[in-house]
């Protein structure tokens, strides 16, 4: 995927300013202090915000997302809120297995903590499927014991990644590409 002079704004503050880069297949990783565009960035990605300017060729058609905020439907079990995305038990199961929850299947989000819920957020986007997973500070809340153990997810993945980070333990875990957007 490359992206050409992105131009992206709210209201008087310029936040993506001819903005280009090429995104190879496999895992990237955007760092940076917060407010340099790395969200602006991935939901510029997935669609989400038009840019006012610029090109991006070979944008995912049907991108997996996972939000800075969780954003798990609160009427639903932590098994439900994995399986409304690919509407198949079994995999929402294996997903909740594979993030260490499979105890939580009906815990309802509010009575799990905050790491936990980044967890069904994350499965969910997998679950989701799609030609590139997007993720915003996906380990938000983990320690980094819980976060190696979670890595071979992510790098197993077929399809383009990118991730948002701070952590320079996680860019190190997870390896790929390092995209450093406070030095463009």
């Amino acid at each position: 995927m490359k992206l050409e002079k992105i131009n992206v704004s709210y209201e008087d503050k310029q936040v993506l300013k001819d903005y280009s880069a090429e995104f190879s297949p496999g895992i990237s990783l955007l760092t940076g202090p917060s407010g340099f565009g790395k969200t602006t960035l991935l939901h510029t990605i997935a669609g989400l915000i038009k840019p006012e300017s610029g090109s991006i060729e070979g944008a995912p058609k049907r991108p997996a997302l996972m939000f800075q905020d969780d954003r798990l439907f609160p009427w639903l079990s932590a098994l439900k809120n994995i399986e409304i995305v690919c509407d198949d038990e079994a995999r929402a199961r294996s997903l909740l297995k594979a993030v260490e929850l499979e105890a939580e299947a009906d815990s309802m989000p509010e009575e799990l903590s905050g790491g936990m819920r980044r967890r069904i957020a994350l499965a969910r986007a997998l679950a989701f499927g799609g030609d590139m997973l997007l993720l915003d500070e996906p380990f938000k809340g983990m320690d980094i014991e819980l976060i190696t153990r979670l890595a071979p997810l992510i790098k197993s993945q077929t399809i383009p990644v990118i991730i948002s980070t701070h952590s320079p333990e996680e860019q190190q875990i997870i390896g790929g590409t390092i995209i450093e957007m406070d030095k463009l």
